[in-house]
């Protein structure tokens, strides 16, 4: 009997270490087929890039300018007073008198970029004396995390524990 007993631990054991072995493999095979899920921690702020707009425009329409590129989530912009570079003559032969520009610099996202160009083209052809250019800059890093979801219009920033 004591050999039955021996016998049973004995295959008792060498199961429980199969099926481990088993367990084990199964786990790895989840791993490695199954893409890891990305956990985002509370205090993390999910990055955007940002770009720097650049837009001249007649002096007299840059406030309808600022106000148009600020419904894109834009949290700042600076206004630049600005001329024309061509001469007075030149201008003269081409029929153009308004030589007083603005230049708007603004910081936007990129996701939102598209929009806001695309809204601008429109607005250069349809509004009346509304020409104007707008290019971008990108932004390649900007000093700290407050300073970013400033810039980049997330309310969603914690502020760091000292």
């Amino acid at each position: 009997m004591s050999d039955k007993n021996h016998a049973d631990k004995n295959h008792s054991k060498e199961r429980a270490k199969e099926h481990a072995a088993s367990a084990k493999k199964e786990k790895e095979t989840r791993q490695h087929s199954a893409p890891k899920a990305k956990t985002a921690s509370p205090n993390r702020v999910k990055s955007n890039r940002l770009k720097l707009l650049i837009t001249i425009v007649a002096r007299k329409k840059a406030e309808y300018f600022t106000d148009l590129i600020q419904s894109f989530d834009v949290n700042m912009q600076m206004v630049v007073l600005a001329e024309g570079t061509a001469n007075a003559k030149m201008m003269g032969l081409l029929g153009l008198l308004d030589t007083e520009k603005a230049v708007i610099f603004s910081v936007i996202q990129e996701s939102k970029l598209s929009d806001a160009m695309n809204t601008l083209e429109e607005k250069f052809q349809t509004i009346r004396d509304g020409k104007g250019v707008a290019c971008t800059v990108p932004l390649t890093s900007v000093i700290g995390t407050l300073i970013y979801g400033f810039l980049s219009n997330n309310k969603m920033t914690v502020k760091e524990s000292k």
